[in-house]
C-alpha cells in the first residue's frame, strides 16, 4: 500500500475511534461531517467553474423537511426522516435548478443567493408555522423503530454520518469522472464544445446542480437531526459563504477535500471560540487568508504536493 493511500486509511481508523477514544469530540466531528457533506456539492458546482452563494437554501429545506415531518409524524423512524428531507430539498434544486441552470458566474452565483434568500425571508415572517427566529425543534427520531437515549442516539448518528460522507465521497468522484460528469466539467473549459455535439448545456448544468441540492440537503438533514433544531439561519447567505470557504481551504474541486476543510474548520472554529472569545472571528479569518494565499491549491493541494515530494525522493533513492 502506497503512503498516499496509507496515510488516509490511518486517519479514517483514527476517526471511527472517536466516540471510544475522545469522546467529547464525537459531536463535534459529526457537525463537521455533515457540513462536509453540503460542502460536497459547492465542490461539485467548482468542478463546472461555478460557485453559488446560495446553497443553504437546500441545506435549509431538508431540515426544515425533517422538522415538519417530525411534527405531523411524532415518532417516525430516521430512515424515513432522512428520506422526506433529503426529497425536498432534491424536488426543489429541480425547480430552481431549471431556472438558474441557464445562466453562468456572477448571475448564477447571485441568483441562487436571491432565492435562499427569499426563502430565509419566508422563514422568518410565517413564524405561526416555521418558529420564526427561534426556529423548530426536530426531537429524536426512533432507529428502527426503537428510541434511544441520547448517548446512544448520537453514537448512531456519528457512524451514520461517517458513513454517508464516505459513501457519497466515492459517489461524487466517480460520477465526476463518469461520462455524464466530464460533460459537466465540460462547462468551465468549452461550453460550446456541448452544443457543437447536441448536447443542451443547460441540461447538462442542472444534471450536476441536483447532485449538489442532494448533497446539501443530507449535509443539512443529519446536522439539524444532531443539533435538535434548526433556524431561519441555516438558509442565511452567511452559511452559503461558510461553505464555499470550506470548499476553497479543502481545495477547489476536490471531493476529499471538502470532509477534511470542514473538520479543520469546525475544529478551529470551536477552539478559537472558546480561548479567544472576543477575536475569535478574526483568529478564523487569519487562519483562511493564510491558507488562500500561501496554499491556493487548499488542504489537498498541501498533501497531494507533499506526496509528490515524498514519491520523487523515493525515485531519486531508487
Amino acid at each position: 500500500m502506497s503512503i498516499r493511500i496509507f496515510i488516509p486509511v490511518i486517519l479514517l481508523a483514527m476517526l471511527a475511534l472517536v466516540p471510544f477514544a475522545t469522546p467529547g469530540l464525537q459531536v463535534l466531528l459529526t457537525l463537521a461531517l455533515a457540513k462536509g457533506v453540503a460542502v460536497m456539492g459547492i465542490t461539485v458546482l467548482l468542478r463546472s467553474g461555478q460557485v453559488s452563494f446560495g446553497h443553504a437554501l437546500y441545506f435549509a429545506i431538508a431540515a426544515y423537511g425533517g422538522a415538519f415531518t417530525l411534527m405531523l409524524m411524532p415518532g417516525a423512524d430516521l430512515v424515513i426522516v432522512l428520506v422526506l428531507g433529503i426529497i425536498a430539498a432534491v424536488v426543489s434544486g429541480v425547480v430552481v435548478g431549471l431556472f438558474v441552470a441557464r445562466y453562468r458566474f456572477i448571475f448564477f452565483a447571485m441568483l441562487n443567493l436571491a432565492f435562499s434568500m427569499i426563502f430565509w425571508s419566508i422563514l422568518e415572517k410565517f413564524y405561526h408555522y416555521t418558529g420564526g427566529a427561534d426556529g423548530m425543534r426536530l426531537p429524536r427520531p426512533t432507529v428502527l423503530w426503537i428510541e434511544l437515549e441520547r448517548g446512544a442516539y448520537e453514537l448512531v448518528m456519528f457512524y451514520l454520518a461517517l458513513a454517508l460522507a464516505l459513501g457519497l465521497g466515492w459517489f461524487s468522484m466517480r460520477w465526476l469522472d463518469s461520462p455524464n460528469g466530464q460533460l459537466f466539467r465540460t462547462l468551465k473549459t468549452n461550453e460550446t464544445r456541448l452544443q457543437y455535439l447536441g448536447m443542451s448545456p443547460q441540461r447538462v448544468m442542472l444534471t450536476g446542480y441536483v447532485l449538489s441540492a442532494f448533497l446539501c440537503g443530507v449535509g443539512g438533514i443529519i446536522m439539524g437531526l444532531v443539533q435538535g433544531v434548526v433556524t431561519p439561519e441555516y438558509a442565511f447567505w452567511v452559511r452559503s459563504g461558510e461553505m464555499v470557504f470550506i470548499a476553497v481551504l479543502g481545495g477547489a474541486g476536490s471531493v476529499p477535500g471538502a470532509l477534511v476543510g470542514a473538520a479543520i474548520y469546525e475544529i478551529v472554529r470551536t477552539y478559537a471560540s472558546a480561548f479567544a472569545g472576543d477575536i475569535w472571528q478574526m483568529v478564523l479569518g487569519i487562519f483562511l487568508l493564510v491558507i488562500i494565499l500561501f496554499a491556493p491549491g487548499g488542504i489537498a493541494g498541501i498533501y497531494n504536493g507533499l506526496m509528490d515530494r515524498i514519491a520523487g525522493k523515493k525515485e531519486e533513492g531508487e
